[in-house]
């Protein structure tokens, strides 16, 4: 028997895409880690998470460890609300879903928005893990380029344009990361934001955003899409995960009734119910403010370190965005291969994510590549830099 044989056509179609994950190099031992998009491990709290998980279980015995869980997930929900609130963005309980982590919300809202038929209009460059979402449910997207102030508004607004001049169909969506975008680190300005609410509203699409590292500012805070949003059109993304510990897996949706309902609806119990249980504690005893500091200060010190490196180590022919924020820095090489460069970067103990795996059409990523600076301490990263600039310099003689 073949069982594949079972699959019906559209998974059988999503399975021909590249698999999940496959953009995550094999690392060596004893390799600094410039790929990883993951928290500082000192800045994880995993102390105050033990001593959440202890007063859970002595207050509630085993009732967090049930299918309902414990009541403190309501309480969950009510502290995000309240962290929603203090960065202008006013939704009901009824507009707020919480989920397993970012890459569930984003999964729910593809499932209930995209068919084969839909159209969904993504970032050139984006975060590669949407990109395979996305690509479960439609073959049908367009990709609008990002610059140093993020998506290129009016480049949406012409391909826009265009496609109603010929009677084609508008995307049912646009996925954005407008802040400290992930990979490129940049950040879109409030005027190009505007223009793309604008934009939905006269060509009657929604926005996906992506705020996943949007409390991580180095300087002033910047406001949300949602916060921004008059017409009910965005559905605002947020994760934990970058400013707690990615392993609780807790994620939102915050958007309009019927689309929380909706994935609700899909959702149904797939939840952690002890994990939101045990955040819900964890944020009751935690000074949230004075913890944001503490990673903006830790992660602005790091990517200072990084970019001081880059200056001393990387060839005049390499440039790169300087983020106001978030985890990364998005660097361009021309004329080298970063895919093939990373076998010898790997060899010389350090790595990195290579451009391609962020484009729909992996051609235009040839010469980019996407660098972390939140996982490795000051000393790695400087270091993780030298012997970059070392391979760098290597490929480009080779080059001539």
């Amino acid at each position: 028997m073949n069982a594949a044989s079972f699959f019906p056509e559209n998974i059988k179609r999503a399975l021909q895409n590249n698999p999940p994950g496959e953009w995550i190099p094999e690392i060596p031992e004893d390799c600094i880690r410039l790929h990883c998009g993951y928290p500082a491990p000192a800045l994880v709290p995993a102390e105050e998470v033990k001593a959440a998980v202890a007063s859970l279980l002595e207050e509630e015995q085993d009732l967090p460890l049930h299918y309902i869980g414990s009541p403190k997930i309501l309480k969950l929900k009510e502290q995000i609300l309240k962290r929603l609130k203090e960065r202008d963005i006013f939704v009901s309980e009824e507009e707020l879903l919480i989920t397993s982590g970012a890459c569930q919300a984003i999964d729910l809202i593809a499932r209930i928005l995209l068919d084969e038929e839909s159209i969904v209009a993504v970032e050139s460059p984006t975060y590669m893990e949407a990109l395979e979402i996305f690509q479960n449910y439609t073959k049908r997207k367009i990709s609008i380029p990002v610059d140093k102030h993020g998506l290129q508004t009016d480049v949406l607004e012409g391909i826009l344009a265009e496609r109603k001049r010929r009677g084609l169909a508008q995307p049912r969506f646009l996925y954005t990361i407008p802040t400290f975008q992930n990979p490129t680190g940049t950040t879109m300005t409030e005027e190009r934001r505007q223009h793309l609410l604008d934009l939905a509203d006269s060509y009657d699409f929604l926005i996906v955003e992506d705020d996943a590292y949007g409390e991580l500012s180095f300087n002033q805070n910047v406001p949300t899409l949602k916060a921004m949003d008059k017409k009910s059109r965005v559905l605002h993304v947020g994760s934990l995960s970058k400013i707690v510990a990615p392993g609780m897996r807790i994620g939102w949706i915050a958007g309009a009734r019927e689309i929380i309902h909706a994935s609700d609806w899909f959702k149904k119990d797939l939840n952690h119910p002890f994990a939101q249980a045990t955040m819900a504690v964890y944020l009751t005893n935690t000074n949230f403010e004075e913890r944001l500091i503490t990673l903006r200060d830790t992660y602005r010190s790091k990517c200072a370190v990084l970019l001081s490196a880059l200056e001393q180590y990387l060839p005049e022919s390499a440039s790169w965005y300087v983020p106001e924020g978030g985890y990364f820095v998005w660097m361009k090489i021309p004329g080298v291969d970063t895919s093939k460069m990373l076998t010898q970067a790997l060899a010389e103990g350090v790595s990195f994510i290579p451009g391609k795996y962020f484009f729909l059409d992996q051609s235009d990523g040839t010469e980019f590549l996407r660098l972390s600076f939140s996982f490795e301490d000051e000393k790695e990263i400087a270091e993780g830099i030298r012997r970059l600039g070392s391979v760098v310099s290597c490929q480009a003689d080779h080059g001539k």
